[in-house]
């Protein structure tokens, strides 16, 4: 791997050339739409009509368990806050955890008969306890869209019951997928349950990759007449994480079959490096009115590249740092990019921070570096 300072450049190690591996296009799947996505990258690595909005039937309820996590994160509600039921919950059509009206049941334990059963009892239960109504909690779900830059998707309920404007494509439907692993952690856990039971019913979770490969941990199905069957599976292996997305498949088998094929291709031939690592030094910028005039700049997150295998070994680093930077900063500054490079082309890109808090140098430091600036 090969580093480079624009403007000048610094060639800081050599690239060593090795035969690469063919890869070869990904399977014919039999569904209307899907996607296959690298966790921690986020590059797509197949896809057919990924922006085509669709009937998501129940992998709404990825987008409800967004809102719910964010409202346990901010403290508005608790695993054991106990909710009331209303009727409109307990009434609702569909898959069901059988809670009973007027009673008051955990968070957690609507969570889990949301996720492993996908209840819509539950899942109108926790809408109400966050939002009030189920109406304010559609549009509670479509601001979080919009903060996720989920583009082509629209909510109008938190179950995924048919709406005439309630659609998702698989490229939203994957970005939220690994939203919701990469900030809730130990909330994902409840994705990779087998069963669960409420009222002395026991369900099982309707994943069957759980069971087929040891490797998947999640993640949600759904079927309507119109969706047809569908599946978002993820699963690691050897450090990588893929997340697969299959809409509109014939059965539940077909949907499972499609979703592994996806999983096995893109852990057969591709691999995710990590580049940098969050927090290290990449480079020292020059800063005005800083206290001692640099500050050590790199990654706040992880700066990795997923690639064909055998194509890692020749990515190069580029790092444009903004020409002219004053103090103070923080560490959510952007003072530059690096951009990961194969034979001339950007194969990813993160922006580059301040490693500590950069203060304002003394009154002198001040006044000498705004005289130099004016030459920079």
């Amino acid at each position: 791997m090969r580093i480079l300072l624009a403007a000048p450049l610094l060639i800081v190690s050599s690239v060593v050339r090795a035969e690469e591996p063919p890869v070869p296009p990904p399977p014919s799947l039999a569904a209307t739409t899907w996607i296959l996505v690298d966790q921690a990258s986020g590059r797509t690595l197949a896809g057919k009509d990924i922006d085509v909005g669709v009937e998501p039937a129940s992998l709404t309820k990825l987008m409800t368990a967004y809102a719910v996590f964010r409202a346990l994160r901010d403290k508005k509600l608790a695993l054991d806050t106990e909710v009331p039921v209303s009727e409109r919950a307990w009434r609702a059509e569909g898959s069901r955890t059988f809670v009973d009206v007027d009673s008051r049941v955990p968070v957690e334990v609507l969570i889990q008969g949301m996720i492993v059963q996908s209840g819509n009892d539950a899942t109108i239960a926790l809408a109400e306890a966050v939002a009030g109504t189920e109406d304010t909690f559609a549009a509670l779900m479509n601001q979080y869209s919009e903060r996720l830059g989920m583009k082509h998707s629209h909510f109008e309920n938190s179950t995924g019951l048919p709406g005439r404007e309630h659609r998702m494509t698989v490229a939203d439907i994957a970005r939220l997928t690994r939203a919701i692993i990469r900030e809730f952690p130990d909330y994902y856990r409840w994705y990779s349950q087998r069963e669960f039971t409420w009222n002395g019913i026991t369900q099982p979770n309707r994943n069957g990759l759980l069971a087929r490969d040891p490797s998947v941990d999640g993640v949600k199905t759904g079927m309507t007449d119109a969706a047809g069957y569908c599946l978002v599976s993820s699963a690691e292996r050897d450090g990588m994480r893929l997340v697969a997305v299959v809409m509109g498949a014939r059965d539940m088998k077909a949907r499972e079959d499609a979703s592994l094929a996806l999983l096995n291709y893109g852990f057969s031939f591709y691999e995710t490096r990590v580049l940098q690592p969050a927090g290290t030094e990449m480079a020292v910028h020059r800063v005005y009115k800083a206290r001692g005039g640099r500050a050590a700049v790199g990654v706040a997150r992880n700066f990795t590249v997923t690639l064909p295998r055998g194509q890692a070994d020749r990515v190069e680093l580029r790092l444009e740092l903004a020409p002219r930077v004053f103090a103070p900063l923080t560490v959510a500054d952007q003072v530059g990019v690096v951009r990961a490079m194969v034979d001339g082309e950007v194969v990813a890109e993160a922006p580059l921070h301040p490693l500590a808090e950069v203060p304002r140098g003394n009154i002198f430091r001040r006044i000498w570096d705004t005289i130099l600036s004016w030459f920079a």
